[in-house]
């Protein structure tokens, strides 16, 4: 399988994620890859390619797909886009899961959609604006959009081999799950594979072969992940960051932060500041 999983974290406070995409400056490549969640793509400004399940749908603006729970797909920007992209939690839809735990939407079948396109974009500029009681506005866009993929892209009758391809994903995304809830705790990979009744080597395994990367990788990047988020929308210091998210230094974070990112924190923190002060003047 050359595919990786994606590591999803909902927006702060609230019960999904939403931000733009914009595929840089065009020939942007997202590799294959999967998620638990489930995610919706409505193209504003520009085009994209999507490749789902070796099929290949083209978008332009005010055109949409829907990519299901661990379903394999790769994008690929041409041109400068703007795309809002929102990603849903499996959980949120676990009222109308079959008895198989299992959901499945018309996700390319029908890829213009007016109403479900606007209120993707509408969700994305309250939520990015986020005036005097926007929590409340987001949300009641979100459960409209909720609503209209259950009442009327949900598929009832599904196919024994989909079921068993997210099955197969679905295994190592409980842990990843697992691991998300508890990243701030020293998570050994031997504890966490007899929580699931394996051993630390197939674990390990399950890792290489299903997300492509290794287990104390993967630790790692969803501790930054969350870290990198405290940075933009706290004040905490640096130490505290670190600490509260798994770290067992702040040297240590810091390394780590520079190797992805480019920079140290304390300068990110810099940057941000700056760039606030700027927009404030504006």
């Amino acid at each position: 399988m050359e595919f990786q999983h994606e590591l999803i974290i909902p927006n702060e406070g609230l019960p999904f994620k939403v931000f733009l995409f914009e595929g840089g400056n065009g020939n942007y490549v997202r590799e294959k890859h999967w998620h638990t969640s489930v995610e919706i793509f409505a193209v504003m400004e520009g085009s994209l390619d999507f490749f789902v399940n070796k099929e290949e749908y083209p978008l332009k603006a005010g055109e949409q797909i829907i990519i299901n729970s661990n379903e394999i797909h790769s994008i690929h920007a041409v041109e400068k886009n703007k795309t809002v992209v929102l990603q849903i939690p499996l959980k949120q839809f676990e009222n109308y899961f079959t008895a198989q735990r299992y959901i499945r939407f018309r996700g390319q079948e029908e890829l213009v959609d007016k109403k479900l396109v606007s209120l993707l974009r509408k969700l994305y500029h309250v939520y990015s604006e986020r005036k005097i009681g926007y929590e409340f506005r987001t949300i009641s866009i979100f459960y409209e959009i909720m609503y209209i993929l259950v009442k009327d892209y949900r598929v009832t009758e599904t196919r024994e081999k989909d079921i068993r391809h997210s099955r197969r994903l679905d295994a190592l995304s409980k842990i990843t799950t697992y691991m998300r809830e508890h990243y701030r705790e020293e998570l050994k990979l031997s504890d966490v594979a007899a929580t699931f009744g394996y051993s630390g080597a197939y674990l390990s395994r399950m890792f290489q072969k299903y997300a492509k990367i290794n287990y104390k990788t993967y630790l790692q990047d969803i501790r930054m992940a969350y870290a990198y988020r405290d940075l933009l929308n706290t004040d905490h210091t640096i130490s505290q960051i670190a600490l509260d998210n798994g770290f067992c230094s702040s040297r240590g974070f810091s390394g780590e932060f520079q190797k992805r990112y480019g920079v140290l924190p304390s300068d990110m923190r810099k940057q941000i500041n700056e760039k606030g002060q700027k927009n404030a003047i504006d």
